[in-house]
């Protein structure tokens, strides 16, 4: 089974310029087949409540050590593609990752690492280059990343219990400190592991 996500409309905050369309290639990704109806009912998070809470969005881009800035940044500038997988079933990675919304609803703040729209793609923009940015803050940021180590919604799933690959391989270290690089991409995966985890991804012309 293929696992495919599309994306949506960019948020209006300074977007760059080759941010995603619904048009855009590269939005597909392999991913394992789901558990089999006979499995025994699966533990840890479920694949449906991952939703972006925009409340507290400034406190979250704190707690992952980074800054609110005004505008996307343009010394750092490049994109990885992240997709999350829990008992073989895709969980969207929302859009407005990392962003701070005003009392209007309209977005008046963004961190140097954060997402436009629901495509998987992670956008870094920073005012400054040489930065490590870690798969850890943007689960900070969209606030799946509790104080004990535990990733989910419902924080009942400590990190070890998860399998990280990049670029199709598995990775034995910690899971959250995954560093992010120009083109990565990665799968983060509970449960089920996937029989094959597609290593690359074709990034839309310009980012």
């Amino acid at each position: 089974m293929t696992l495919t996500v599309t994306a949506l409309a960019a948020l209006a905050l300074a977007g760059c310029s080759g941010t995603a369309s619904s048009s855009a290639p590269g939005t597909t990704s392999a991913v394992a087949p789901g558990v089999p109806a006979s499995a025994p009912p699966p533990t840890g998070p479920s694949a449906t409540s991952w939703a972006l809470d925009p409340a507290g969005a400034a406190g979250r881009i704190e707690a992952a050590g980074l800054q609110v800035l005004t505008a996307e940044g343009t010394a750092e500038h490049f994109h990885a593609h992240l997709d999350v997988v829990v008992h073989g079933k895709p969980v969207t990675v929302p859009g407005g990752i990392g962003v701070t919304l005003g009392p209007d609803g309209k977005p008046n703040g963004i961190s140097p690492l954060h997402t436009h729209d629901t495509s998987g793609i992670i956008h870094i923009e920073a005012p400054t280059a040489g930065q490590r940015y870690t798969l850890g803050q943007l689960l900070q940021e969209w606030g799946m990343l509790g104080g004990t180590g535990c990733i989910g919604p419902d924080c009942s799933s400590e990190a070890d219990k998860w399998t990280v690959y990049v670029n199709g391989k598995i990775k034995t270290w910690d899971v959250t400190g995954v560093a992010l690089a120009a083109h990565d991409r990665i799968a983060l995966v509970y449960g089920k592991e996937p029989a094959f985890i597609d290593p690359n991804y074709t990034f839309p012309a310009g980012l």
